[in-house]
């Protein structure tokens, strides 16, 4: 099914781009207030993540998300807002 290979694609792009930049999925689930369990569920195509959460993810320089214009969402105010309201998207599995 083409939804599962997106997925796993996703997950590995993201897997490897995490580990290029040598931060664990600990480390990040402390930055974005993701849960770790959630990252590696990411990481193996296993949870289609929404748009919003990708946008956290390339607040931290992982994934570049374009809105609908073509421009590249604004990785200042994602942090910002972070900042502001905690971490908004924690998640628990």
């Amino acid at each position: 099914m083409i939804n599962s290979f997106l997925l796993k694609e996703f997950g590995d792009r993201i897997r490897n781009l995490r580990a290029k930049k040598n931060i664990s999925q600990e480390v990040l689930s402390f930055e974005t207030g993701f849960h770790r369990t959630y990252i590696g569920m990411i990481e193996r195509g296993e949870r289609n993540i929404s748009l919003s959460n990708m946008a956290v993810l390339q607040a931290f320089n992982l994934i570049c998300v374009p809105d609908m214009s073509g421009k590249i969402a604004d990785a200042d105010f994602i942090h910002t807002y972070l900042e502001v309201n905690g971490n908004p998207t924690e998640h628990t599995c």
